[in-house]
C-alpha cells in the first residue's frame, strides 16, 4: 500500500528527561539552524523500522519493506505527518550498518527500482543492509499528481504552442500549476530536496546508524550533497555518481542537457549508420536531418498508439532521450525506430518513454511495477519531477520577462540541439505559475566540513556533464574526491567495472582513490540480473 499522509495534529508525547531526551531533541537540527530555537523532533528520532516482506506478485521474496514517519512541515511538526516508504535487502556478510540508495530522478521511486535492479548491489550486502526509499511526494510516499490533462510538460511541448506570442501558453501553464496543487494534497508545498534530506536523517536514525552511508545517482547526488550541507557531522561514506549541478539555473541546465543529448544522439547515429538495418540509411551526413524531419512530421501528424492515444514528435524525443543513457540500449533503440519509421509501430519506442529521469539503469524494461500500481497516479514521475525541480529553484521570471526573452531562448535551445531543444525548453517554463523555490541549495551547499565524499563524473554523460562534477567538487571543498570516468553513458557504476570497484571499495572498506584519478573507457556490464534521472 501507499505510505499514507496524515494531516491530523500530531499527538505530543513526553520526550522524557535526561541526556537521551536532550540528544534526541537536537538530533534533527540542520547545521545551519542549530543555533536557533527549534521545534521538538524527538518523537520522530525515536522510531525503529518494522520490516516485513514486500507485498506484490512481482516483488522479490527476500526484499523487505517498511516505513518511517516524518513531519509534513519540519517547522511545525505538530501540523501533520507523512510516511516515507522503504525497502531493503539484508546484509549477508558482517554488517557495519545500512547503506541508503537513491537511483535518481527527481521523481524516481526507489522501491520498484530496487525490485528490478537491486541484484546489482548484492556485493554491497557484504557489509550493509542495502536500503532504498521513495522520497516524499514520490511513489508510495504521498505521491503528487497533476491529474488527468494537468501536465505542464505537455503544455510546453505542444507543437501548436505559439512561442512568439506566449500569453496563451503562459495561461495554460498557470492553469496546469493550479491543477497540480489541487490534486497533490498538503504534501506539495513541502516537497523538495531540502526536506527530503531531513527525511533521510530521520531514516538514518531509525535504521540505527550514527552516520549516513549513501550511494546516489544523478539527482541522488543533489540529495546527497544537500544532506551533507545540512548534517555535515552525520556524513559517513557518501558516493555520488553522475553529479548534478548545485548552481546553474534551470534555463542553463536545459541547454546543457540538450547539448549532452545531441552529442549522445550523434554518437548513436555514427554507430547506427554502419548497420544495414539502420532506419536512417547508411549515409551519416543525412541521418541527423532525417531524425529532425521525423520529429517534425510526428509533431504535425501524431500516429495512434495501441492504447488509443497519440504519439507525437515530442513523445519520440522523450523516449529517445531515455534510450541514449546507455550504449547497451542502442540495438533496442535501432529496432524500435525501424518499426516506427517503416511500419508506424510505436510499441518499441514507448518502452523507453517512461524510463524516469536520470535513473542509471540499462536494459529493455524502463521501470518496475509498483506494489499497488492502482494507488500511484500515472503521472507521478512527471508531476514529482516538476514539483521537486521547481521547489529547488528560486528563479521565477514573470510573464513580461518570459514574453520578452522566449524567442531568443528558443533559438538558443534549438541551436544546442535541433532534436532535443524544444523538449528541454520545459526546464525553463515548467515552473511558471508555481511558488518560488528555495535558495538554500544555491547559497548554502558549499564549503563543507564533513567526511570525505566520492564524486564520479563520466566524460560522455548525456544528462550530467562532466564539468558539473568538477564544479560541484570545487564548491563542496576539500571533502570532495573526484573520480574521472573516461567512458560514456549516464553515470558510471552500471557501465564501468573500474568505477564499480572504486565505489564498492570506498563504501565497504573506506578506501578512496586519489582525487583526480581516472577510470578508462570500459564496455562493462549492465546491472546484474536486470533488464533505463533525474537529472
Amino acid at each position: 500500500m501507499l505510505a499514507k499522509l496524515s494531516t491530523r495534529p500530531a499527538v505530543r508525547r513526553c520526550a522524557g528527561t535526561g541526556v537521551l531526551a536532550l540528544a534526541l531533541l537536537g538530533a534533527g537540527l540542520p547545521a545551519a539552524a542549530a543555533d536557533r530555537p527549534q521545534p521538538d523532533l524527538s518523537r520522530f528520532y525515536r522510531q525503529k523500522v518494522s520490516w516485513a516482506a514486500c507485498k506484490g506478485t512481482d516483488m522479490p521474496k527476500d526484499l523487505q519493506c517498511g516505513k518511517v514517519t516524518v513531519p509534513l512541515d519540519y517547522a511545525r511538526p505538530g501540523a501533520g505527518t507523512l510516511d516515507v516508504a522503504l525497502a531493503r535487502y539484508r546484509a549477508t556478510g558482517r554488517k557495519q550498518g545500512s547503506l541508503l540508495l537513491n537511483f535518481g530522478g527527481p521523481g524516481g521511486a526507489g522501491i520498484p527500482a530496487m525490485a528490478d535492479d537491486g541484484r546489482a548491489f548484492m556485493g554491497l550486502t557484504n557489509g550493509y543492509d542495502v536500503v532504498t526509499f521513495d522520497p516524499r511526494g514520490v511513489g508510495r510516499s504521498s505521491p503528487v499528481s497533476c491529474g488527468e490533462g494537468g501536465d505542464a510538460t505537455s503544455a510546453v511541448t505542444d507543437y501548436d504552442a505559439d512561442l512568439d506570442h506566449p500569453q496563451a501558453l503562459l495561461a495554460k501553464l498557470r492553469k496546469a500549476a493550479d491543477e497540480c496543487a489541487r490534486h497533490s494534497s498538503p504534501v506539495l508545498p513541502h516537497i523538495g530536496t531540502v526536506n527530503a534530506a531531513r527525511d533521510l536523517d530521520v531514516v538514518r536514525q531509525a535504521l540505527g546508524d550514527k552516520r549516513l552511508n549513501y550511494l546516489g545517482f544523478s539527482y541522488g547526488t543533489r540529495l546527497g550533497a544537500v544532506y551533507a550541507a545540512e548534517f555535515p557531522h552525520k556524513v559517513g561514506r557518501l558516493a555520488l555518481d553522475g553529479v548534478d549541478t548545485l548552481t546553474e539555473p534551470l534555463s542553463e541546465q536545459g541547454v546543457a542537457g540538450a547539448e549532452g543529448q545531441q552529442t549522445a544522439l550523434d554518437d548513436f547515429l555514427d554507430w547506427c549508420t554502419t548497420d544495414v538495418a539502420c532506419p536512417f540509411g547508411r549515409d551519416r551526413r543525412t541521418a541527423g536531418a532525417q531524425v529532425v524531419r521525423l520529429v517534425k512530421s510526428l509533431d504535425r501528424n501524431p500516429v495512434p498508439t495501441d492504447s488509443g492515444g497519440s504519439f507525437s514528435g515530442q513523445d519520440l524525443v522523450a523516449a529517445v532521450s531515455q534510450a541514449l543513457y546507455s550504449k547497451q540500449l542502442w540495438p533496442s533503440l535501432e529496432r524500435a525506430l525501424a518499426s516506427l519509421v517503416e511500419e508506424g509501430d510505436t510499441r518499441g519506442v514507448l518502452t523507453f518513454a517512461r524510463g524516469g529521469s536520470g535513473l542509471p539503469r540499462a536494459g529493455h524494461r524502463p521501470s518496475g511495477v509498483p506494489l499497488d500500481p492502482q494507488d500511484i497516479p500515472a503521472d507521478n514521475l512527471e508531476a514529482a519531477l516538476m514539483a521537486i525541480n521547481c521547489a529547488d529553484d528560486p528563479d521565477r521570471p514573470d510573464a513580461a520577462r518570459l514574453t520578452k526573452e522566449l524567442k531568443d531562448l528558443r533559438a538558443e535551445y534549438e541551436q544546442a540541439s535541433p532534436v532535443f531543444g524544444r523538449y528541454r525548453l520545459t526546464q525553463l517554463l515548467m515552473c511558471y505559475g508555481r511558488p518560488k523555490g528555495t535558495d538554500f541549495i544555491r547559497d548554502r551547499v558549499k564549503n563543507l566540513h564533513s567526511a570525505k565524499m566520492l564524486l564520479v563524473g563520466t566524460r560522455g554523460d548525456p544528462a550530467t556533464p562532466y564539468r558539473w562534477t568538477v564544479e560541484t567538487a570545487a564548491r563542496l571543498g576539500p571533502s570532495a574526491v573526484v573520480l574521472d570516468n573516461k567512458g560514456d553513458g549516464h553515470t558510471g557504476y552500471a557501465s564501468s567495472r573500474c568505477v564499480r570497484q572504486k565505489i564498492d571499495d570506498f563504501l565497504l572498506y573506506g578506501s578512496l582513490p586519489p582525487s583526480g584519478s581516472s577510470c578508462p573507457p570500459d564496455g562493462g556490464n549492465d546491472w546484474s540480473g536486470t533488464t533505463n534521472s533525474t537529472g
